[in-house]
């Protein structure tokens, strides 16, 4: 120990510590200390959204509730929109440009055709555009506590599933007006359900990351969905109008019936409407329906997860 003056005043150097010598990284590691924020291990991480699935769920409804809160017809625009949609498209797509030509079983199955379509695109839809907002919409909430920042797509994927749901009520009342009785095959839905909303929680988990960093996507993704949904046979059968009218090649066909939105539309109209056979199917669409989600789901909170520790921050 040594003593020092300095303008009358005396000063006790202490002694040195082992300390002294560590680097700050070697002083953390040391005595348990880590950064405020830092990413959690994935199964840490899936971990912490488990025990939060009570907060996911209530925020979800939350949001459900007071998207339309300011209207007057409040959450009848639920089913309205899609509904208003598919009229549109049913006097442009069907009747004039003759969209309604090659719909399995025939022109009178073509509005089950067309609002099944619009409905099940309508869920990846909004989910893609949503997830954009995901973060930069909730900068406050994100800033102000800490959770698991996959919560929030993650909600908003299980907002667009209850959403789909209410609007399957009156889907179903015209597949019945339309002579579209309750079969086994409607069975199918709750897989391809489950399919779809794990490639929709994927996009939106991407998405989400994205538009973190980069708000002017959200400007962008309408004309790229737009595309989307015109190339995924949403208001026309998809075979007939490729094979037919564009005489594009088979491989082509393939690729574009393999895109995701159409497979699980397809899938959705197989297992409601009565004349659609295995034949209207692209191949392997089962398989198609489960790798898709599961390579966009898995893939999309790996790529989210990667990026936790940075959202809300600069």
């Amino acid at each position: 120990m040594t003593e020092t003056t300095h303008g009358g005043a005396v000063g006790v150097k202490p002694p040195p510590t082992p300390d002294d010598r560590l680097s700050p990284a070697e002083l953390a590691a040391k005595y348990g200390l880590s950064v405020s924020g830092a990413r959690p291990s994935l199964a840490e991480y899936v971990r912490q959204l488990w025990e939060r699935r009570h907060f996911i769920l209530a925020f979800s409804r939350a949001k459900l509730t007071a998207q339309y809160s300011q209207a007057k017809l409040g959450q009848l625009w639920q089913v309205a929109t899609p509904l208003l949609n598919a009229t549109v498209y049913y006097f442009i797509f069907g009747l004039l440009l003759g969209g309604r030509n090659g719909t399995p079983g025939g022109h009178q199955n073509y509005i089950p055709f067309l609002v099944t379509g619009v409905f099940v695109f309508t869920f990846t839809q909004t989910s893609v555009l949503n997830g954009v907002r995901a973060i930069s919409g909730n900068l406050g909430l994100v800033r102000a506590l800490h959770f698991p920042r996959a919560s929030l797509p993650i909600s908003i994927s299980l907002q667009q599933l209850q959403q789909l749901l209410y609007s399957m009520i009156v889907l179903v009342a015209i597949l019945i007006g339309f002579g579209h009785l309750p079969t086994w095959s409607w069975l199918l839905i709750f897989p391809t359900l489950a399919c779809q909303f794990l490639f929709n929680t994927g996009m939106a988990l991407i998405m989400a990351r994205l538009g973190s960093k980069t708000p002017d996507l959200a400007q962008l993704m309408p004309f790229v969905l737009r595309t989307w949904m015109y190339g995924s046979g949403v208001m026309f059968p998809l075979e007939p109008m490729l094979r037919g009218r564009a005489h594009a090649q088979g491989w082509l066909v393939d690729i574009i019936q393999a895109n995701p939105a159409a497979v699980y539309m397809d899938l959705m109209r197989f297992s409601f409407i009565d004349g659609y056979t295995p034949a209207d199917l692209p191949p392997h669409v089962w398989s198609l329906a489960l790798g898709w989600g599961l390579l966009i789901g898995i893939g999309g909170f790996v790529f989210f997860w990667k990026s936790e520790e940075r959202y809300g921050r600069g």
